[in-house]
């Protein structure tokens, strides 16, 4: 199959109802969409299988590709084409699940001619259960019924369609002023009352009532400066990443987007990552989103009260089930030949005793804004704590979630050593009851033993796992959780020895320079070029840091979104998009810019600052 076929990852569009999502191509096709969640099955996912996926396309036809824009302040994704007859411009939405009357599990596309004469071609081929499900149209008053297995969609559209037995078609012209509407209503929502204009109206003023606002010229905002609008793009994308119910945010909306074109590095991100914590409430709550914040702080509290510390996985879905077993999709061609395709996520049987440091570091960080954490909070807390006082010395999988065994990962250990570190904060600042000089002692043994077995005297470097001489880009977060002073030789000692192996360009930043158990390579990771450019802000090196950021902002796609990866050959965006990981790089990035210019701010610090700065990573 040509690679022609599939559209570059970077020129989608993504639109959600903080349910599902959907991307949207340049052509006006919809080419993925689960359903009624973002880890349902597919009704639409040409774009890991152009001919058994599925899609809904409007647009002139397969020469011409429009050009994307959101609705300013919003997720409300405008695709506008421009031929040598006229101009349309198609308007696509989801009604957020909440503070929105309309039915939230309708798509809405709208058409509208403002010059000339358009024809547009409507493709509507859905496939439902990934492709697997066999599907049956029916015609019906309004529009065309599509059933596979137990669910359905009634595409409602103002012209008569064509059926086909592999879908439907059919051509809308319109003149200079013309509008149109089409609404596909999933299974639930086939005999709602709608008004689309309405919606659309009611979608637009909901995500303009929620969008972080400050003084774009600086003042109190430590997002002032050029990066301002990406900063409140990544904040839209972490909200459609949100589950309206339960807070818990997705990495990402796809699953198998390849890290490498035509390799096995193809996962399913449509889970809620431990690891995402502490980054994700600090960038939440330096937007304002003080809601969404605590909303997720309560979904990751709840999990620990519910589950031992033992039992707590590195991933859930956004529902807090666990399991997530790993299968694959052997009918699906995968985007661009990239096999396989698969769905639910093994990282979830892991061993990933980072993800305590990780939880730890976002309940301080919710602490320092002032909640407060009752009996049964601090009960689950402590619980971890004692936990990880057992276990941080075993070996485990590491935060990238490696394939080729456990070993005895530095950054691992770094968080068990932050478990403790946060604990006795908290503890401490809010006088609740613990074994202080236990955790203390605890923690230094841990910081003994790392500075002893994961510094390489020969490297000059922390580097990824004891006994190797192997570089991770995580020993850049090492001063930023305060485990060292950023001024300590061996931290300085450690961003130069990853400037020199992991850096391509000046830009693209490496996860990680050893074996990890799979064939193949990847791409230069967003995240990890955003933490060079913390530590090097928070270091000192201030425009440095600035020149980086701004260069890494230039593979941001022109609506603001950014995958897990950047091809740094072609400059092609790769894994799954658009990224929460990557997003919460550019907000942390921009605070952590700002506040080392010296950007006023209300909140604390953040994390690591007051850390960083105090000897031997002390809190106290």
């Amino acid at each position: 199959m040509s690679d022609e076929r599939f559209i570059p990852i970077e020129e989608y569009g993504c639109i959600g109802n903080l349910e599902t999502c959907a991307l949207v191509a340049p052509n006006g096709s919809i080419d993925w969409f689960p359903f009624p969640h973002v880890e349902s099955p597919s009704i639409l996912a040409a774009v890991l299988d152009p001919d058994r996926g599925g899609r809904f396309q409007i647009g002139p036809d397969e020469s011409v590709e429009g050009s994307q824009q959101y609705i300013e302040a919003t997720n409300v994704l405008e695709t506008t084409f421009e031929t040598v007859d006229g101009t349309t411009t198609v308007t696509n939405f989801l009604p957020p699940a909440k503070g929105v009357d309309q039915p939230k599990r309708v798509l809405y596309r709208k058409v509208s001619c403002s010059d000339g004469t358009v024809d547009l071609e409507i493709t509507f081929e859905p496939r439902f259960d990934y492709g697997r499900a066999e599907t049956t149209f029916t015609r019906t008053e309004n529009g065309v019924l599509a059933t596979g297995d137990d669910e359905r969609t009634l595409l409602e559209s103002p012209i008569d369609l064509d059926l086909h037995d592999d879908g439907v078609s059919g051509t809308l012209s319109l003149d200079t002023g013309d509008s149109e509407w089409f609404m596909l209503r999933c299974t639930g929502a086939e005999d709602a009352n709608t008004d689309p204009k309405a919606a659309l109206t009611e979608t637009v003023e909901y995500w303009r009532d929620w969008v972080h606002t400050c003084d774009r010229q600086g003042g109190d905002c430590v997002f002032g400066g050029p990066w301002h609008d990406l900063a409140v793009r990544s904040g839209l994308v972490l909200k459609l990443l949100t589950h309206a119910d339960t807070g818990a945010i997705a990495a990402a909306p796809t699953t198998s987007l390849p890290e490498n074109i035509g390799g096995v590095r193809n996962w399913d991100y449509r889970f809620n990552w431990i690891r995402d914590a502490g980054f994700t409430v600090q960038a939440l709550m330096n937007l304002g989103h003080t809601e969404e914040a605590t909303d997720y702080f309560q979904w990751f509290m709840g999990l620990c009260q519910s589950d031992e510390p033992a039992d707590i996985q590195p991933l859930y879905s956004l529902h807090g089930e666990a399991g997530l077993e790993e299968r694959e999709l052997d009918h699906f061609v995968g985007y661009r030949n990239s096999r396989p395709v698969r769905i639910g996520n093994g990282a979830a049987e892991q061993t990933q005793l980072d993800i305590y440091g990780e939880l730890l570091l976002a309940v301080d960080e919710m602490v320092r804004y002032g909640r407060e954490l009752d009996d049964e909070e601090w009960g689950s807390i402590h619980a971890i704590v004692e936990y990880v006082r057992e276990v941080w010395n075993q070996a485990d999988a590491g935060i990238w979630e490696v394939r080729g065994g456990e070993r005895h990962f530095v950054y691992s250990k770094v968080m068990c050593w932050v478990a403790l570190d946060r604990g006795i904060a908290i503890a401490t600042d809010r006088g609740h009851d613990a074994p202080i000089e236990e955790w203390r002692t605890t923690r230094e043994t841990i910081k003994a033993e790392v500075i002893e077995n994961g510094y390489d005297e020969d490297v000059e470097a922390f580097v990824q796992a004891y006994g190797t001489d192997a570089l991770d880009a995580t020993a850049l977060l090492l001063p930023i959780v305060g485990f060292l002073p950023f001024e300590d030789d061996r931290i300085q000692n450690t961003i130069e020895a990853i400037e020199e192996h992991l850096v391509e360009d000046d830009i693209f930043v490496q996860r990680y320079d050893g074996e990890d158990g799979l064939p193949g390579e990847e791409g230069a990771f967003v995240l990890c070029s955003c933490w060079l450019i913390d530590v090097l802000a928070l270091s000192g090196r201030v425009e440095e840091a600035c020149d980086r950021f701004e260069a890494l902002l230039e593979y941001v796609n022109p609506i603001g979104l950014i995958a897990e990866e950047v091809d740094t050959s072609s400059g092609r965006q790769l894994g799954n998009y658009p990224q929460a990981f990557s997003h919460i790089g550019i907000i942390n990035s921009a605070l952590y810019i700002g506040y080392s210019r010296g950007s006023s701010r209300a909140g604390p610090a953040p994390m690591g600052i007051r850390l960083g700065t105090l000897p031997d990573g002390e809190t106290e």
